[in-house]
């Protein structure tokens, strides 16, 4: 199971952020990668940090796995595997489809000088980061599928990592850049899953 994991994983890795680079690179010339030189200490520094140190143990918890380390016993169970099997298929689809819904206006990270079209169709419709959504998924799946306390802690990484560049990096920047079109967007479209995390007009990110 840790080999099967691991190979869903790195292709994930490969779709994801490989496969979809080279798409935006031939569609807009630019591969969508923002954030260099981010200045040390920043909230968006400290999430690139988060996310690098998520995809490092998502990769060392299926290793750990092959070199001998022990799933926690209370999820080590049959249904517990099948389920995360699952889930590590379907998060990355839903990756790829979310990404797709975005469009030319896909970036990774926040150039707080470009301005982008606000996207509220497709995946987005159901929640304002379907791609971050699926991400976590996948993250959950890798994690059933080889419960150790290394795949654990990549999950505990990835919704660090997302929380972080959610709430206090990408919805203050599309407030300030779409102002009143992205605060009616985030009061009627949950954050994550359907409903969930609507922002109310008057407030802003926590």
């Amino acid at each position: 199971m840790a080999a099967t994991a691991l190979a869903l994983y790195l292709i994930w890795l490969a779709l994801a952020f490989g496969l979809r680079s080279l798409v935006q690179r031939r569609r807009t010339g630019d591969a969508g990668f923002r954030g260099g030189g981010l200045r040390p200490g920043s909230l968006q520094w400290w999430a690139r940090l988060l996310f690098a140190g998520a995809l490092v143990v998502g990769v060392a918890g299926p290793v750990a796995g092959l070199a001998g380390l022990p799933p926690l016993p209370v999820l080590d169970r049959p249904a517990v595997q099948v389920t995360g099997t699952v889930l590590a298929v379907l998060g990355p689809a839903a990756t790829l489809a979310a990404q797709w819904s975005m469009g030319s206006s896909w970036r990774i990270g926040v150039d707080e000088s470009e301005r982008t079209d606000l996207v509220t169709g497709g995946a987005f419709a159901l929640a304002r980061n379907p791609i971050f959504t699926a991400m976590i998924v996948t993250a959950a799946g890798l994690a059933a599928m080889v419960p150790n306390p290394v795949t654990l802690g990549g999950l505990v990484l990835t919704v660090a990592a997302i929380e972080t560049q959610v709430r206090a990096v990408e919805e203050p920047y599309l407030l300030r850049v779409h102002g009143d079109a992205y605060a009616r967007y985030a009061a009627a479209v949950g954050r994550f899953l359907p409903g969930l995390g609507r922002l109310r007009p008057e407030r802003t990110p926590m």
